[in-house]
Formats: C-alpha cells, sequence, structure tokens
C-alpha cells in the first residue's frame, strides 16, 4: 500500500506576500518532503501547474413524476493554462528506474505562473475560478498518486485610476400615497469616499435623509455580492445574491430636514475580489443604502465598488 510506505507528505511553499497569495507572473518555489519506510523504486516524480474555470448549474423542468428527467442542465468549463516538468526522473542509460532508499526525502521545486489577464481565485454557488499545484508520484506497474496544493491567485486590478479613488455619490426620492392628503416626499443622497476598497476595510457612507412625511424611517446599509454564471458565448446565465454585511443607522423622524449622518460599514476580510475579467464568471458588489419607512416600499440608492488586493487610499491622486 502507498500509505505503508510514503508518510508526512508535504509540499511547502516559499510566500511572496504577508497574505500568502500568487499573482501574474510569479515564481513559485519551495520544496516536497516525504519519508519512506523501506526502499522504493520510482519512474518519476512531477509536477503540474493548472488554471480552470468551472461552472455548472441545473433548472427543474416542471413538476410530477418525471420532472427529475426533465431537468436542464448548464455547464461551461475552460483551462486558463496547463504545464508540467519533472522533478525526478528515470534514467534508462544509467540503469533504469532509481530506488529511493528508507528515510526522509526532501526535492526543490521550482515553477512559474504564466503571464496572462487570468482572473482571481473564486468559489462560488454555482461554479469556482481555481489554481492548483499538483505533486505526481508514479511508480513501476502503479497508478499515479496525485498530491494537489490550491493556490491563492490574485489578479492584481490597477488602482491608480482616477475613477477608482474618486467619490461615489447617488440621490432619490419618493412621496408616500395617502388618500387624505399630499404629504411632503422623503429624499436620500448618499455617497461614499471612494470606489475601491480592500476586504476587511472599513467603508464610510455618508447619508443626507429629508423626511417631509409623517412617518418614521429607518436607514440600512448593505454589503451586496452578486455572483452571475455563464455558459458558452454568455448565451445562458445565473445570477445569486449574497448580503456579506450589513449595518442599521439611526432613524430619521417625521417632518424633519437636512438630517447628516455617517453610516461606517465594514467589509468582511474574507470578501473574495472582484472578479469582471472572466468569461464565465463575474463577481460585483454594491453598497445598498435605504430609508425603510412602514407599509411602503424602500427607497433606495446603489453604490457600485471593487474589492481589490490594494487599498486606494495606498495611492496618491495622479497631479493635473
Amino acid at each position: 500500500m502507498f500509505e505503508e510506505k510514503f508518510t508526512n507528505f508535504n509540499v511547502n511553499l516559499n510566500t511572496l506576500s504577508r497574505t500568502n497569495t500568487f499573482s501574474n507572473g510569479d515564481l513559485i518555489t519551495g520544496h516536497i518532503s516525504f519519508d519512506l519506510s523501506k526502499e522504493t523504486e520510482i519512474t518519476s516524480l512531477t509536477m503540474k501547474l493548472k488554471g480552470n474555470v468551472n461552472v455548472h448549474w441545473s433548472i427543474a423542468g416542471g413538476g410530477g413524476r418525471k420532472s427529475r428527467r426533465r431537468r436542464k442542465n448548464y455547464s461551461a468549463k475552460v483551462e486558463l493554462f496547463s504545464f508540467k516538468s519533472v522533478i525526478l526522473q528515470e534514467n534508462c542509460a544509467v540503469g533504469g528506474t532509481p530506488k529511493l532508499q528508507p528515510g526522509r526525502h526532501v526535492y526543490p521545486i521550482s515553477c512559474q505562473l504564466p503571464r496572462g489577464d487570468f482572473p482571481s481565485s473564486f468559489r462560488g454557488v454555482h461554479g469556482q475560478i481555481l489554481y492548483t499545484l499538483t505533486v505526481g508520484i508514479n511508480r513501476p506497474w502503479h497508478l499515479s498518486k496525485d498530491f494537489v496544493t490550491e493556490l491563492n491567485f490574485v489578479h492584481h486590478i490597477d488602482t491608480n485610476q482616477p475613477e477608482l479613488w474618486a467619490p461615489l455619490s447617488g440621490s432619490n426620492r419618493m412621496t408616500l400615497s395617502c388618500l387624505w392628503w399630499a404629504p411632503g416626499p422623503i429624499t436620500m443622497t448618499v455617497s461614499t469616499e471612494k470606489k475601491a476598497f480592500i476586504p476587511g476595510e472599513t467603508a464610510k457612507i455618508i447619508c443626507e435623509f429629508s423626511n417631509a412625511s409623517s412617518r418614521t424611517a429607518t436607514p440600512k446599509v448593505k454589503l451586496q455580492q452578486k455572483q452571475t454564471f455563464y455558459t458558452a458565448n454568455r448565451v445562458h446565465r445565473r445570477m445569486v445574491s449574497r448580503v456579506l454585511a450589513n449595518i442599521t443607522g439611526d432613524r430619521v423622524h417625521a417632518h424633519t430636514s437636512n438630517v447628516h449622518t455617517e453610516i461606517m460599514l465594514t467589509i468582511p476580510s474574507s470578501a473574495s475580489f472582484t472578479v469582471s475579467n472572466c468569461s464565465f464568471i463575474d463577481v460585483d458588489y454594491n453598497i445598498e443604502v435605504s430609508l425603510c419607512v412602514k407599509a411602503s416600499h424602500d427607497l433606495t440608492v446603489l453604490c457600485p465598488i471593487i474589492l481589490c488586493d490594494t487599498s486606494a487610499h495606498a495611492l496618491s491622486p495622479p497631479l493635473l
């Protein structure tokens, strides 16, 4: 049995950043190690670097006993890159298959990620963007034994763009319906300091409210993530929305105007980065600010933001 001969197998990669991430063109270095309990013949030790996108979902075809047969399945996949290298290989010219002696074995590994416009790693409801490093142990008359290490790949967005650190602003208004009189309008103006944020950062949302109605309004702020999955040529799509964070502000009382408030919303550190450069998966974010009024629809303003690995605060705006 494999496990009887090989124990304590580890793939140790040298970190390039404090977040333990890799990106376009990075050189990956490290070593593999394992213990052998007895002399073992090895055909080769190989290493494969691979990037893949896969999506899949299904939709019920209707009710009844045969509904499962009528389910429609949608899927798509693409291989972003794949290449293989050899760590150790038999040398037929000098005696054939090498035999490794019992004890500890350590081998250095080195490979470079290709250059290209590859999306960040992502795992979603109906698909994933996955980067892996696979070490294979090949022995005579045995199936290959593979050890897979998932890489956290980051697509670096150029935050040195004015539109990413410029403030966002939006406004909305509504008038409550009433059979006996014409109440005054409810208005709101919302702004954020910038568009680009990093996971774990706190966004300051600046709000201006006026409530000329006779009802109290409650402001609520949400961070919404929208995952969109596509088939080939984007013929079919499936969308999933998730609320990653929310907070409720102070009430805006009836017949008040020019109410200024600042609401702080912390973006979860576990949030995935924005994905906008993938054929089959999009990941978008909105900060949604709503004024909730009893027995009425909400008054809402959306601020589209992006999540990336570099804060816009870390860069100075270009000189005009």
